[in-house]
């Protein structure tokens, strides 16, 4: 069963956020597909990564790169793992058929946009029901990230 997380994005952003959780991925040797659920989204998140940070970048591919297995991050927009990532990010509502095939599936939600929290409610029942170990995430007043009951 996989570790999924939940993390309710409220005070930054998912450019601010999602960089900072793929460079701990990859600190930890995990490979990692990022999945979105537009290809324009997709296309600026590609572009985000390179420039994200004057001092650094992380390695990541598209489709129109190629060489997915060669990628220690793949963003997609479709239900799949080229570069047989142990972990999977979701966002913008996006979705996987099957959770269990990952170490860990992160969600990262729009906590301002009532229809991306209602959609991770589900995307919670869901994992819950499926016996996955579930966990929530918030940051506090400080932007330290708590896991919450």
């Amino acid at each position: 069963m996989a570790e999924v997380l939940f993390y309710h994005l409220e005070r930054q952003p998912l450019e601010q956020v999602l960089p900072t959780l793929l460079e701990r991925s990859l600190s930890r040797g995990w490979r990692v597909v990022v999945q979105s659920s537009d290809p324009e989204r997709r296309d600026a998140l590609d572009a985000h990564l390179w420039i994200y940070r004057e001092d650094s970048f992380l390695p990541h591919g598209t489709t129109r790169d190629g060489h997915a297995e060669l990628q220690p991050i793949w963003l997609t927009t479709e239900d799949e793992n080229p570069n047989k990532a142990n972990v999977r990010f979701l966002v913008d509502g996006a979705t996987v058929a099957d959770l269990s095939s990952y170490e860990r599936v992160v969600y990262l939600f729009d906590g301002h946009d009532q229809g991306s929290v209602e959609a991770a409610r589900a995307r919670w029942k869901e994992a819950r029901s499926g016996g996955h170990e579930v966990t929530y995430w918030r940051q506090n007043q400080n932007g330290a990230w708590e896991k919450k009951a």
